[in-house]
């Protein structure tokens, strides 16, 4: 059997049900660019900022939000193609798979694991942060004790922690809503995101008085390196500096594919696709660009570094802007509200990979299996909890981020590329959108994506061929040999399961 065997686009098309297809066109370009900021603002905004800032970037940290959206933008016009051509569930690793054959789409299956779980996980750590400053903060009440809110690999005055617990309730919580199937009103939701938008532009409307010039000088530091407290080596400052950033504040635009998936949903693909896209990117990134620039303008670097590691948003605007303790509160709240629904989304994307890996054999059955009266794919919501939580209790913030960031650069370079090899393959297929200047365009992307997992930490390099690894074993275990398309040359409509509105 062939590693490379493909799925037949036209026999995909065929196989899919009808409810699919004929999903009603509603959404409007505005519609999509409200989805997107709804998507992309999150975790990655109030926490990695900081961190790109304390070890890569300082101030130029901007720079970095800057190429991290080039980025971005060059693989959403290629998921745009993708998903108005194949309007199938499954995203990255269904592209894939018609496009690069099923040992590609395994890796980039497993992969999306990283930007899912684990990427769920990262936010449930900042959920767990920001937790602790609502509880002293907002409601005066002691934190929890260092031990239970951090992982093993952290210490502090020497007390070392031993399970991040706010972090594992929360996503079982979340995860148990996406059992039940539970309905988020729509209205709460949109509240959330105008919550969350609105929080942005306050910090940035009243912080940019407090901004210390002295703090911006020089803007892009000279190029040195940085040792963090876990002993690990960065670039600060300069070129390397800058991608360095990039690689981390790309986080904070992990999101934006949702808009990609909604194609099959807009009223005008061709014009609202690019529009949903290039415009969510486009207030995000500005929104990034004055947020960055007001945070790093009030604290210095080493602010960041020590007693603004954690929730730094919070604790810059409690010591450095006197008079607005109302806003580090409603700052908490708001973060804590907006971390939760980012972690049901992802947990959703995840299970959604899992269903459709599964009903293509390359899971075991248990991951599209569906509860009698619940109709969501509650096993593999189980599981899923079970790898969040490890992740989340036991590993480190920075770290699952970074994983995060990397497995996603790495899932947007395939898709870029499955752009450049479809146009080859199936030039006659009908899109609804098409991806201008190919290839160039896609080459950009896979070229800027690259670029920032160049620059991240060389540890991070090292955990994603262990990641791939045991992908492997996987596959040439399990999957190869239960492969529906390779034992029957037939593929399978990966159907999505009834799932909450969200």
């Amino acid at each position: 059997m062939s590693l490379f065997l493909k799925k037949s686009i036209t026999q995909l098309l065929a196989d899919s049900s009808e409810s699919e297809k004929s999903l009603k066109r509603t959404l409007s370009a505005g519609s999509l660019v409200a989805l997107g900021i709804g998507a992309i603002i999150g975790a990655g905004l109030f926490v990695r900022t900081a961190n790109a800032a304390a070890q890569s970037a300082g101030p130029s940290v901007t720079f970095g939000f800057i190429l991290a959206a080039i980025g971005c933008a060059l693989a959403g016009l290629c998921y745009a193609e993708l998903s108005s051509s194949i309007p199938i569930s499954g995203s990255a690793y269904t592209y894939t798979y018609a496009t690069m054959g099923e040992f590609m789409a395994w890796i980039i299956g497993w992969d999306l694991v990283l930007e899912y779980a684990v990427g769920a996980a990262t936010v449930g750590i900042a959920w767990s942060e920001y937790l602790n400053k609502l509880l002293t903060e907002v409601l005066h009440m002691s934190p929890i004790p260092y031990e239970w809110c951090h992982s093993p690999f952290q210490s502090e005055g020497g007390v070392h922690g031993i399970m991040n617990l706010p972090a594992l309730l929360i996503i079982f919580l979340l995860s148990l809503l996406l059992i039940k199937g539970t309905q988020e009103s729509a209205f709460v939701n949109g509240l959330i995101v105008i919550t969350k938008v609105a929080i942005v532009l306050l910090i940035i409307a009243f912080g940019w008085s407090f901004i210390n010039p002295v703090n911006h000088t020089p803007y892009i530091p000279e190029a040195t390196k940085y040792v963090d407290k876990e002993g690990l080596t960065h670039n600060f400052g300069g070129f390397w500096g800058i991608v360095g950033a990039a690689g981390t504040v790309f986080f904070a635009f992990i999101g934006f594919d949702a808009v990609s998936t909604a194609a099959q949903e807009t009223k005008n693909p061709k014009t609202a696709m690019p529009i949903g896209i290039l415009g969510s990117l486009a207030v995000c990134t500005v929104l990034y660009i004055l947020f960055a620039h007001v945070l790093t303008g009030m604290a210095p670097v080493e602010f960041f570094r020590t007693k603004g590691g954690e929730a730094s948003v919070v604790a810059a605007i409690i010591d450095y802007m006197p008079g607005y303790g109302w806003l580090a509160k409603l700052v908490t709240v708001a973060i804590l509200a907006g971390f939760s629904s980012v972690i049901l989304v992802m947990l959703l994307g995840q299970s959604r990979v899992f269903y459709s890996m599964s009903k293509d054999g390359l899971l075991p059955r248990i991951f599209s299996d569906l509860h009698p009266k619940f109709k969501t794919p509650y096993k593999a919501n189980m599981i899923i909890f079970v790898i969040c939580a490890l992740f989340a209790a036991f590993v480190p913030g920075d770290v699952v981020g970074d994983m995060t960031s990397i497995g996603t650069l790495f899932a947007f370079i395939l898709v870029c590329a499955a752009v450049i090899v479809l146009r080859k393959t199936d030039p006659n297929l009908h899109r609804e959108f098409k991806t201008p200047f190919v290839p160039l365009l896609p080459i950009l992307g896979i070229i800027a994506c690259g670029l920032m997992i160049l620059g991240l930490h060389w540890t991070n390099w090292l955990r994603l061929f262990g990641w791939l690894a045991i992908g492997f074993v996987i596959y040439f275990g399990y999957s190869r040999k239960h492969s529906v398309l390779g034992n029957t040359g037939k593929t399978v409509d990966p159907v999505d399961p009834p799932k909450p509105e969200l």
